[in-house]
């Protein structure tokens, strides 16, 4: 099982990350790490990245999810996904960006992968964004974020909405909650 935590920069990604994987022993796969230098520097001056700059940042994830699901271990892997794109490159990689019109469409989700949308107020992250130190995504571009931000749910794609107002206790509760439930549909997974 691979739960891909997504949101806006500053939703709480990283922090919830931290406490499923303590929770449920698995590796987090943080993806801030797996930015280019030059795409940290670039959100250190105060720019947005464009997706030409996001394409091999989310390959590079992309091969982290398959090694993960080719090894049969279950993970967490925190990454802003915002576009309906952008997910499908984490679940199909290149293939995401050189299918054409005349090929058949890409399923929209896997049933071994979940996306943890991490959604709420604009102030309230906004606010977060502010108090939290030592971060290279500058507050002044968290509505960059929210302006690329396609959401999640329209029934197609596999996704836990957690309400970034709720605590990170009631959250990670939630998604234990989910993990169980699916308890009996991974035998017929794996």
């Amino acid at each position: 099982m691979i739960y891909i935590i997504m949101g806006v920069s500053g939703s709480g990604k990283s922090s919830l990350g931290a406490i499923l994987s303590k929770e449920l022993g698995w590796p987090l796969h943080e993806g801030d790490s797996f930015h280019s230098e030059e795409n940290v520097a670039k959100m250190a001056r105060g720019e947005a990245l464009t997706d030409q700059d996001r394409f091999p940042w989310l390959l590079r994830l992309h091969d982290v999810i398959e090694k993960e699901r080719r090894s049969g271990s279950d993970a967490l892997v925190a990454c802003s996904a915002l576009k309906f794109l952008y997910r499908l490159i984490l679940l199909h990689g290149a293939k995401a960006l050189s299918t054409s019109t005349s090929s058949p469409p890409l399923p929209h989700s896997l049933p071994d992968i979940f996306f943890l949308y991490l959604h709420g107020d604009h102030e309230i992250i906004r606010q977060r964004m502010v108090n939290r130190r030592g971060h290279f995504m500058k507050p002044d571009l968290l509505d960059s974020q929210f302006n690329v931000l396609e959401a999640p749910g329209d029934g197609q794609e596999n996704v836990v909405q957690l309400d970034v107002s709720m605590s990170l206790t009631d959250m990670t509760a939630q998604v234990v909650k989910h993990f169980n439930s699916l308890k009996p549909l991974r035998l017929n997974i794996h």
